[in-house]
Parts: C-alpha cells; structure tokens; sequence
C-alpha cells in the first residue's frame, strides 16, 4: 500500500490542481497521516513539483489526516474538490496547520468553484 498510496497521492493531487489551477504555483509542504488497521503511514508532499515522499514530513505546515480506507475509496471514485470539500466538512478528512495556508486554499477553491457556477450558467442561458 505505502508505494502505491504514494503513487495514488501524486496522482490524485495532479488531477484536483487540474480543477483548481490557481493553486498549481503555491509552494508548500503537506503532510499526510494515512490511518490503517493498527498502524498510520505518514508521507510528505511539496508542492509546486508534486513531490510525494514516504517522511513525517516535520517542515509540513499543512498536515491531513484520514482513514486510509477511505482515501482510497475517494481516489477510486474520482473526486472531485466539492467531494473533498464535503470529506472535510464531515471529518472525514482532517487539515491542521497554518491557519493562513488554510484560508487562502479554501478562498482559491470557493472562487474556482463560482466562476464554475457562472460557467454552467452561461451555458444554460445561451440559446443554441
């Protein structure tokens, strides 16, 4: 799993910078701490490079926290920003750190998020 969660980590933030590309030039340190049956796998991501690395991650002014299970399971149905907005809502998912980094992450999410909602509004109005 460690190699893979790794591998899934890299992969799954490439895809959510994807939806959110103004966080693409934020340089930061995230750890995460992945909790299994009985034991907790740690890995620290730097970004912008999306450098996924298995460390405590000690420099990391970001840490997340989850069920392992259940980051795979959201890595496996593809989700989304509003799927992880969600996660973190219900404590699913928990981010601790500099509260600084954390607004500004959620204030670029709300922000992409609504100029989604105009986007598909817009669509809607145009006749075709």
């Amino acid at each position: 799993m460690s190699s893979d969660a790794k591998q899934l980590i890299e992969e799954h933030t490439r895809w959510l910078l994807e939806e959110v590309p103004a966080l693409k030039p934020l340089k930061l340190v995230v750890g995460f701490d992945m909790i299994g049956r009985g034991d907790i796998q740690q890995f620290r991501m730097e970004l912008p490079e999306i450098t996924v690395t298995k460390d405590i991650g000690t420099d990391a002014r970001i840490r997340v926290e989850m069920r392992r299970e259940f980051f795979n399971l959201m890595v496996e149905h593809g989700a989304k920003i509003a799927d992880w907005r969600e996660a973190f809502h219900d404590g699913k998912a928990k981010a601790i750190g500099v509260q600084q980094y954390i607004r500004l992450i959620v204030q670029v999410i709300e922000k992409q998020e609504e100029r989604d909602r105009l986007k598909r509004q817009t669509r809607r109005q145009t006749p075709s």
